[in-house]
């Protein structure tokens, strides 16, 4: 293995160790303010998190495998983020449709809006810098995590905007509805990750 390899992977390692600890923080957090505030979209973005935890543990396993260049592993890998994200998605789907339904309201929470767009800022340079480092590598599975990363900063804004839309102008149906968008991304990158996972294989 090359010195330059060697190194990049050692930076992917840290920056995953750094996401695996903002993740633990954010975890506890949001699905703390969403209970207090009676926020389903804060705590379906708690459970997402949840989902990033397992990514980035996936891709931890991933680099220090030592078959870690077999499409087998690799597939393997992409396969354990993708069926996560779809067990997420019917999850949060299936209680943002209840609290549609219901007319479950949130209260606010003016916390969760400033730790969500702190989440949004450090999750977005996390992924950015994460899938440079997979481009060079040719890492499947981190380049996919990375764009995990990516996903959690624009869940985070989506849950702000219907958080925010409550305590503006009283929105209660924004909440849910944001929470509908964590679901459908979670969605499709399970359908993504599974469509790479077959490819490597075939």
């Amino acid at each position: 293995m090359s010195v330059v390899k060697e190194r990049l992977e050692a930076r992917a390692m840290r920056l995953e160790y750094a996401t695996i600890g903002w993740n633990g923080i954010e975890m506890v957090v949001a699905i703390g303010l969403g209970i207090a505030a009676r926020s389903l979209a804060l705590v379906a973005f708690g459970l997402d998190t949840m989902i990033e935890l397992f990514a980035s543990s996936v891709v931890v396993w991933h680099l220090r495998h030592p078959g870690r260049e077999s499409d087998q592993v690799t597939a393997r890998a992409l396969r354990m983020v993708a069926a996560a994200f779809a067990v997420l998605a019917v999850v949060v789907a299936a209680s943002a449709t209840w609290a549609l339904a219901t007319g479950s309201a949130p209260e606010e929470s003016p916390w969760g809006i400033g730790y969500l767009a702190l989440t949004a800022v450090v999750m977005l340079s996390l992924g950015l810098a994460k899938r440079a480092i997979g481009r060079t590598l040719d890492s499947e599975p981190l380049a996919a995590e990375a764009r995990m990363s990516v996903l959690d900063a624009a869940l985070a804004m989506s849950v702000l905007v219907g958080l925010a839309a409550n305590v503006a102008f009283g929105w209660w149906w924004a909440d849910p509805i944001a929470a509908l968008f964590v679901a459908v991304a979670a969605l499709n990158e399970a359908r993504e990750n599974f469509a790479e996972a077959r490819e490597l294989v075939e």
